[in-house]
């Protein structure tokens, strides 16, 4: 895996969006519940999920 705890990848979206205080929390909630199911199953991770799932204005449909 490309982080090795949530911490270091929440610190990674924070220096890359700094200025957007609601999207970081939205994005510790989120992550902070994926986070156990990622550690399980990191070949999601290895595919670039996590940073796909934080790009800020983007719109994901099922």
């Amino acid at each position: 895996m490309k982080f090795s705890s949530l911490e270091q990848f929440l610190d990674s979206v924070r220096a890359r969006d700094p200025h957007q205080p609601e999207f970081m929390q939205a994005v510790a909630e989120v992550m902070g519940s994926l986070w156990p199911f990622i550690q399980q199953n990191p070949q999601y991770a290895k595919q670039g999920l996590l940073e796909r799932l934080v790009e800020p204005e983007r719109a994901i449909q099922f």
